[in-house]
């Protein structure tokens, strides 16, 4: 019995013992499947081929990612605070050197997904981590891939952390597609891609599915605006190392006023 991984997503599944026939996460039409055909690894195959780095990109603020990449190519990002450390979305890869330099870093109290294309192998991490809470919207509940009971879902608009830290719903590119909001160094919004943060650094955009080009309607980008209106920020940081370090509010703003005109 192994606990299979999707090469195309790097989600791993319960464990069964063949290889799954269908991975439900890249044959929904926001991912796709490898033009090539399905195909499946393991977490120890992962580890031989690849490594991670561990980035520090802003005031307590760290990048986790793959080399050379694997899956989507995400980033997920470790943020250090006085009372614990969360770890936000997730990558597949995770060996003993990734390990032991997040315990240096004091470890993870946490772990918070945006949405199903980041689940990666969270519950590895969580048991890496002393097995603790994996927060996911109960609205992606069905996307999970493999359940275990450090998997907390929650429901409502906001989950709060600590420290001031908060999920905050936003639907859009999946039902429960979120965003983790902190107070710390003048606010800051960790969104993935349910905001994706553009090349020019200066402005955002927001789609259905990226990889296959399909657009949110005006109303789901309304929803998304108005679920970060309230909160204070000037930094935004995406999963692809584009981050908006000062400006963030005034960019979504701009940028929703801009996509709303373009889709009329």
């Amino acid at each position: 019995m192994k606990h299979f991984i999707c090469t195309t997503c790097g989600v791993q599944y319960d464990a069964t013992a063949e290889a799954p026939a269908h991975c439900p996460i890249c044959e929904d039409d926001r991912q796709y499947v490898n033009p090539a055909g399905q195909s499946w690894t393991t977490l120890d195959q992962v580890t031989r081929r690849h490594k991670n780095i561990i980035e520090l990109v802003a005031p307590d603020i760290y990048a986790i990612y793959t080399t050379p990449d694997f899956g989507i190519g995400q980033r997920a990002h470790l943020l250090i605070t006085p009372e614990g450390n969360i770890l936000w979305d997730c990558i597949t890869n995770l060996d003993a050197s990734t390990i032991s330099i997040i315990n240096k870093l004091g470890g993870i109290r946490a772990i918070a997904l945006s949405h199903p294309h980041y689940f990666s192998t969270i519950v590895e991490w969580s048991h890496a981590f002393g097995n603790v809470p994996v927060y996911v919207h109960k609205l992606d509940e069905k996307w999970l891939g493999r359940h275990d009971a450090v998997i907390k879902l929650w429901e409502g608009r906001e989950l709060s952390l600590w420290g001031g830290m908060k999920l905050v719903l936003c639907g859009g590119h999946f039902p429960g597609a979120n965003v983790l909001y902190t107070p710390a160094n003048k606010g800051a919004l960790l969104v993935g891609d349910v905001i994706q943060v553009s090349t020019d650094r200066k402005t955002v955009s927001f789609m259905y599915s990226y990889p296959n080009n399909v657009p949110l309607n005006a109303a789901e980008i309304r929803t998304i605006h108005e679920a970060v209106q309230p909160l204070d920020y000037t930094a935004m940081y995406g999963a692809f190392g584009k981050y908006i370090l000062s400006g963030a509010r005034d960019a979504m703003d701009f940028s929703v006023k801009r996509y709303l005109q373009h889709i009329r």
